[in-house]
């Protein structure tokens, strides 16, 4: 079995900390450290700086962390600059993000209500013009708004607070609480005041609690963030820098079945009652393949095998407007790269229709992948294309990019998905990627790790959807670590249904 790459979780991760890092304000000319912990243990750090000149003020953050992957340590490192006049106008931003070796790199120019977006993702330029959102700050507009906003219990306020790495403006909400006594590194304890931001990002809402001094400065920050509460506590740089712990996000992210489950190919559907292990409001997507239902504050979640259907022709002609989104060309689904259309046209090459075609595919990108590891953070399609190794993400990216480039409207679906056994544990629900086809007017299921076994079936739970960008799956955020499985149905053809309770 092959998880989702670490990159689609740490990607997350490190968007939740910069929409927080840079909440508040550091002193003037300083340079603030911060230890990032998880679970109690430094897992990296957090740097703050701040450059004012006459006409201008640079703020930079930046954010590394080491994480677990199957036995592996990974450090992931994303740089963000914003560029502001010195009463806090945008002028410009850039974000580089870089994990095992791949980068992505955005920046932006601001004038006159518009930002020329200008993004290198895996070495290949694009260039965009969008409109500016009106009202939105970056580090320097949000610092004056809290400064004049001051620290007094019980006020709050609302900022429109622009995030380069989503290219998306988000709604913040600002709450004032009292002064109290906070622990800090070391045993020490400091009077902070506690404040807490609101902020609502692609349909996820993020609470952050932060503890801030008389100057503005956090000191220490709580980010609850996929079951768990990120800490970052103000230090010295030699402790930002030491050394970190390495804790296992695929073990962490793995959901123990209440049962082993048997003969899941001879299955129709299977019945998901879902518990929450946060106070979050578990928001499940659905689809053609899923529906969801709810029992209090448990989702009931239902996944059905459908059959595609027969003597459908390709390339996708309609008008629907996800499918005809589901056949743009993406940063990671390079649809027209020569080499991933060659592919697609042998895999092709005998279909009479659109369902046989995405089932050869499916079938085809898992034994052309041979070298299946979770050695790559998470590459394009076009490099998946040449270097024929890779996790579930590498199979999903590359499947999904040769459907377009034949006309078959494809994105790709990040979940769970049912295993005997992984890494040492028995009978769980892991993290996974795969993919959904549209076929005259439906979405159908296709997991192209797992072609010899069925493909997409009902032991998949869909999370979220995208086009392969980390950032697609921001949705993750309040769902995967979040919840148990309570109770598992399994709908047999044909015959009773089976209840499977722990």
């Amino acid at each position: 079995m092959r998880q989702m790459s670490l990159k689609n979780i740490s990607g997350i991760v490190v968007i939740g900390l910069f929409a927080f890092v840079v909440s508040f304000v550091a002193a003037e000319t300083e340079t603030d450290y911060l230890a990032i912990f998880m679970q109690g243990q430094k897992v990296g750090h957090a740097v703050h700086t701040r450059m004012a000149e006459t006409d201008k003020v640079t703020t930079t953050d930046g954010v590394s962390m080491t994480l677990g992957r199957g036995g592996q340590a990974v450090t992931v490192t994303t740089q963000e600059t914003h560029i502001e006049t010195a009463d806090g106008k945008p002028l410009g931003f850039e974000i580089t993000m870089n994990l095992s070796g791949i980068e992505q790199k955005t920046t932006g120019t601001v004038q006159n209500g518009k930002a020329t977006i200008s993004r290198q993702v895996m070495g290949q330029p694009q260039q965009s013009t969008v409109d500016w959102p009106a009202d939105a700050l970056l580090n320097e507009g949000l610092r004056l708004l809290q400064l004049k906003q001051g620290l007094t219990g019980g006020d709050a306020y609302e900022a429109s607070v622009f995030r380069p790495d989503l290219l998306m403006a988000a709604k913040a909400k600002i709450e004032v609480g009292e002064k109290k006594k906070v622990k800090l590194l070391f045993g020490k304890q400091q009077d902070l005041t506690e404040v807490k931001t609101t902020m609502l990002i692609q349909g996820q809402q993020i609470v952050m609690t932060s503890y801030v001094d008389d100057q503005l400065k956090a000191i220490k920050t709580l980010v609850p963030m996929m079951g768990m509460t990120l800490e970052l506590v103000a230090c010295d740089e030699e402790f930002a820098k030491g050394q970190n712990a390495i804790i296992d996000f695929l073990e962490k992210f793995s959901i123990t079945s209440p049962v082993k489950l048997m003969g899941l190919h001879t299955i129709e559907s299977a019945v998901y009652t879902l518990k929450p292990t946060t106070d979050n409001k578990l928001q499940i997507p659905v689809s053609s393949t899923q529906t969801v239902e709810r029992i209090g504050d448990k989702p009931v979640v239902t996944v059905t095998r459908l059959p595609m259907p027969e003597h459908v022709p390709f390339p996708y002609t309609g008008s629907d407007p996800e499918a005809l989104d589901a056949l743009k060309e993406t940063d990671y689904l390079q649809r027209t790269d020569e080499t991933v259309i060659d592919l697609a046209k042998r895999a092709v090459a005998d279909a009479n229709d659109i369902g046989c075609a995405a089932r050869q595919i499916e079938a085809f990108v898992d034994g052309y992948i041979t070298q299946k590891d979770m050695s790559v953070g998470h590459a394009s399609a076009a490099e998946v294309a040449q270097s024929r190794k890779g996790d579930c993400s590498e199979h999903a990216v590359l499947a999904a990019a040769m459907c377009r480039s034949v006309g078959i409207p494809a994105r790709i679906v990040c979940g769970v998905v049912y295993a005997d056994s992984f890494m040492g544990q028995q009978s769980i629900f892991a993290g996974h990627m795969w993919d959904e086809v549209y076929i005259d007017g439906t979405w159908y299921g296709l997991d192209a790790t797992r072609s010899e076994q069925g493909g997409f079936g009902p032991g998949h739970i869909a999370l979220a959807r995208g086009n392969g960008d980390p950032v697609d799956f921001f949705g993750l955020i309040n769902t995967l670590g979040c919840f148990e499985i309570e109770k598992i149905t399994l709908n047999k053809k044909k015959q009773t249904d089976n209840t499977i309770e722990p």
